[in-house]
């Protein structure tokens, strides 16, 4: 499973003009802007956190991906990170992988400010389930506003099961996100509110609320260093795994580089 927001970073190219030093030579033409751009991040975690759960037993994850953004608003990608949760449950005899492949739209409505995000999302989880256990691979559609340092998304399950879970299509998660720049020192606070609702029979003991508070120190060379602390209303009797709830109270921190 993979954290709450997904965002795309759209980078600016710069060209840089021919110098000529001939009075009689024609100025030299500037090259186009590519409408493609490319982007990647690699990070370090002190434990992998996806809605408010530790998906690595709090144990270190390393965490990589590579967007591709069109200047129309298209854009696809893909994500990693090492987990250990589908089989400290007993429901794979081995996982160690999380692989997120997903593709969408993004834009800002007029001249309002305000941004836009629609896309489909796949989870895959590569491994061998336990005999009469349902695959863990999930599909997702979503959609978020933002405007400023706020965004809503909705992220709503297509696929017929969800994280294991059977007949859970429609289950849903909704979250509130902030990320507030303090003045201009290149900290960022992040605030995050999330609720997850799951249906099908018997599943209502796995809803529960799910909230962040952090902070980000990013550098313009593409590195980020921060920590955040996550909470949940997880119930004991639905989220224990090796006898600890993995909803628990958890403080994260991090280093990524993107580029």
């Amino acid at each position: 499973m993979r954290k709450s927001l997904l965002s795309l970073a759209v980078l600016s190219a710069l060209s840089v003009p021919t110098l000529s030093y001939a009075e009689d030579a024609a100025p030299a033409a500037a090259e186009p802007t590519s409408p493609h751009t490319f982007a990647y991040n690699i990070g370090l975690y002190s434990q992998y956190i996806f809605r408010g759960l530790t998906q690595t037993n709090e144990d270190p994850a390393i965490q990589g991906g590579v967007d591709y953004t069109h200047s129309s608003g298209f854009y696809a990608g893909a994500w990693a990170s090492n987990i250990s949760w589908l089989k400290d449950v007993g429901a794979y005899d081995s996982s160690s992988l999380e692989l997120d492949l997903y593709g969408g739209y993004a834009n800002t409505i007029g001249e309002t400010g305000v941004g836009y995000n629609v896309g489909l999302l796949q989870y895959i989880y590569p491994g061998d389930e336990v005999a009469g256990q349902k695959k863990a691979e999930t599909t997702e559609f979503y959609g978020s506003l933002s405007y400023k340092w706020l965004a809503a998304k909705l992220s709503v399950i297509a696929s017929d099961g969800a994280f294991g879970f059977k007949n859970a299509d429609g289950s849903w998660y909704a979250e509130l996100n902030g990320n507030f720049p303090i003045l201009e020192t290149g900290i960022t606070a992040n605030l995050h509110l999330g609720r997850q609702e799951f249906k099908g029979q018997g599943t209502s003991d796995l809803d529960y609320t799910d909230w962040k508070i952090g902070a980000t120190k990013s550098w313009s060379n593409g590195v980020n260093v921060g920590a955040y602390y996550t909470d949940t209303t997880t119930k004991d009797s639905a989220y224990t795994i090796l006898n600890k709830n993995i909803g628990d109270s958890a403080f994260t921190v991090f280093v990524q580089k993107t580029f």
